[in-house]
């Protein structure tokens, strides 16, 4: 009686069809978004004021990146202005 060795059947791949959406998953939510929707009732009045440090902060960082963003874009168009 001579062995197999090797399963000479072919073996099924993907059985399942898969969807995109698995494979490429939707974006986030907005984090802002979800932040004005967040209930303030339960936190308490130390927490609003860490809170509102924290936002500040966030806000300092965006501005000074929207002004570094600005002066780059100001220099690019000066770079390659026509004149």
């Amino acid at each position: 009686m001579a062995r197999r060795l090797i399963d000479l059947a072919a073996a099924p791949v993907n059985l399942a069809v898969m969807d995109i959406d698995d494979l490429f998953p939707s974006k986030p939510g907005d984090p802002l978004k979800d932040l004005a929707r967040q209930d303030l009732d339960p936190i308490s009045v130390d927490e609003l004021t860490e809170r509102i440090a924290a936002l500040k902060a966030e806000i300092a960082r965006v501005e000074a990146h929207l002004e570094a963003g600005a002066k780059h874009r100001s220099a690019a168009e000066e770079l390659f202005k026509k004149g």
